[in-house]
């Protein structure tokens, strides 16, 4: 049986993505930092017939990160399919919620990734959750070209939204040209990752995609939405089990989109 990790699955997408990844026979390992309501989300899984199992993960956490990967190295597990969906979309705008953001939605997926990449299988698949927020638009010209970058470095890129975060600090962030939007930055920079993963990974077969499942009905998107919640999952559903070997793409209801 195929696995499948999703971070951030407690409640919304995360757990309509392992709702519906069970239902394709998947087992899934759903991760959360709410321990109470990921055990609470697991066990309602397990009642609807999904092979599921619950293990605590803050992705903010190194420690916690760390523990994960070691304890399903020793048990030999590996992965076919990675869904990093954990996110936050903090109130106000400061450096304490920049540093907050991108510690969870930038940080956060690519930790994640560097410590269970080398146990996902050849040929599977790494999906990052992202937005359409994160699209290059809403940069000055000189931000734009730096983050779509084909030569971009991960060096770089880690430069760039520390970068943000000091201009952020120094109260200098828009005459530099980034939006006031923690979690516009945190996409933009998930998105550049997912290029980058895709050709570190490239050897491997493992395909790197983001996905923008739209204005989805959770507690981020509130109530008047458009979007449901198995509409938003099916997104990210067709990214991870995509017949084709497609990587690097941005893609919005199985269609490719504009960084």
């Amino acid at each position: 049986m195929a696995t499948a990790l999703v971070t951030g699955a407690n409640r919304g997408l995360g757990f309509e993505t392992c709702r519906q990844l069970g239902e394709r026979g998947y087992s899934v390992i759903l991760t959360a930092r709410d321990e109470a309501g990921g055990r609470e989300a697991a066990d309602e899984l397990a009642g609807r017939g999904v092979a599921v199992e619950y293990r605590h993960l803050d992705v903010a956490s190194g420690d916690q990160i760390a523990e994960l990967a070691r304890g399903l190295a020793a048990e030999g597990r590996r992965l076919d399919v990675l869904v990093n969906n954990a996110a936050v979309s903090l109130n106000g705008f400061n450096a304490e919620v920049a540093r907050d953001t991108l510690a969870v939605n930038f940080f956060g997926a690519m930790n994640v990734t560097d410590a269970l990449r080398e146990l996902i299988a050849d040929g599977g698949a790494i999906v990052m959750v992202s937005s359409g927020m994160g699209e290059l638009s809403a940069y000055s010209p000189v931000l734009r070209a730096r983050f779509a970058d084909p030569e971009l470095t991960r060096d770089n890129l880690v430069a760039l939204v520390d970068e943000f975060i000091a201009d952020v600090a120094a109260g200098c962030h828009s005459q530099n040209g980034w939006p006031s939007s923690a979690y516009r930055v945190s996409k933009a920079a998930l998105n550049a990752l997912v290029r980058l993963l895709a050709r570190e990974l490239a050897p491997r077969g493992i395909r790197v995609n983001a996905v923008c499942p739209g204005w989805v009905r959770t507690r981020m998107g509130g109530s008047s939405a458009p979007r449901s919640l198995a509409k938003g999952a099916a997104s990210v559903m067709w990214a991870a089990t995509m017949a084709d070997r497609a990587s690097g793409g941005f893609y919005r209801d199985g269609r490719l989109i504009a960084w």
